[in-house]
């Protein structure tokens, strides 16, 4: 549904969930850098800033099957072919995540996803070792500990392009990325309707008490199933 103000439409793109998600993930990856960097006694709060980046990610990928319209993964996630027609012009872009943003967002979740978990297997032979090391044999650790510290520099490079993408738009395109992910909505000009899908432009995301009460049991019960399970 759409809400005039003045000669702009606002339609809900991003719920309160995917936005205290997002916030809460870029809290949570700069502070494992800095742990990290520190070192010594704050890799304790690495580990503990690893666990709650787990919970994220497995709360978004939930999120991302039951959750509101545009933060479906089938509602944004291209297909070949459907990326092919993007870039060729033959289709429209969405309104949350156009395909070539969507590939983006599913690299940095891979990523950060596959650095908590080798997180729980790492071992630096120092100062930390993580709480499923002692399940797996010596050589898996060593290798799950090698993935960790390679995929860091691989997400620092999809950190990179992500934080470019949104500053080539701010810059080239003067649209603002950052303003819906705070605020919820998107402003769109009746003139720009035509550069957005259809199905897209019918489809506001809910966002009410009962959704985000859901949300909020969803993301306790995986931070409490983990939790079980890491300190088991």
């Amino acid at each position: 549904m759409f809400y005039p103000e003045g000669m702009k439409k606002i339609i809900r793109i991003w719920d309160l969930p995917i936005r205290l998600f997002h916030w809460l993930l870029v809290i949570c990856i700069v502070a494992s850098f800095i742990t990290v960097n520190i070192g010594g006694n704050a890799m304790e709060w690495h580990a503990r800033v690893g666990y709650c980046v787990l919970t994220l990610i497995v709360f978004r990928i939930c999120w991302g099957v039951i959750g509101s319209h545009h933060a479906r993964f089938v509602n944004f996630v291209p297909s070949p072919k459907g990326l092919l027609a993007y870039l060729s012009g033959k289709t429209k872009a969405g309104l949350g995540h156009n395909p070539l943003g969507a590939l983006s967002v599913v690299g940095l979740l891979f990523s950060v996803g596959l650095q908590a978990v080798t997180g729980l297997f790492a071992n630096d032979d120092i100062m930390f070792e993580g709480p499923f090391a002692k399940y797996v044999s010596n050589s898996t650790v060593e290798l799950l500990t090698s993935i960790h510290y390679f995929n860091e520099k691989v997400l620092i490079i999809l950190i990179a392009l992500h934080l470019c993408a949104i500053l080539y738009y701010q810059k080239f395109k003067g649209e603002n990325l950052v303003k819906p992910m705070l605020l919820g909505d998107k402003e769109i000009d009746p003139s720009e309707e035509a550069k957005y899908l259809p199905s897209d432009l019918g489809h506001a995301s809910k966002d009410g008490g009962l959704q985000r009460g859901f949300a909020l049991f969803l993301l306790s019960l995986i931070a409490v199933i983990l939790g079980y399970f890491i300190t088991k």
